[in-house]
């Protein structure tokens, strides 16, 4: 069984001959004017949306999202930074040409 799938073109003209029949068939077009399908009695119909369902109470969950904090706490404890003296670094010295010149050494 494969499912055969309409391209848009075929998609377009079912609906152009659906509404063929229906105006052969004495059915009339009505303009609405441009955001009045969606409203019932001049109000938006609310009787779809989702919130018909009373408040549900929510688990607490306190304890959990103090043990993630804790976690959190211990990943980010700072390792004390050991003061290594500086080296000196290397510089090299370029001429006009970019060829090196010399090395000269820097704190």
């Amino acid at each position: 069984m494969t499912k055969s799938t309409k391209s848009k073109a075929q998609t377009r003209k079912e609906i152009e001959s659906q509404i063929e029949n229906f105006i052969r068939k004495k059915g009339e077009i009505e303009q609405v004017e441009m955001g009045k399908s969606g409203l019932q009695d001049g109000k938006y119909n609310t009787s779809h949306i989702g919130f018909i369902e009373p408040k549900k109470d929510r688990t607490p969950l306190n304890h959990v999202v103090a043990a993630i904090q804790q976690r959190k706490a211990d990943k980010k404890a700072p390792t004390p930074a050991i003061n290594k003296p500086r080296q000196p670094k290397k510089k090299v010295i370029y001429d006009d040409f970019g060829e090196p010149i010399r090395y000269v050494w820097e704190d």
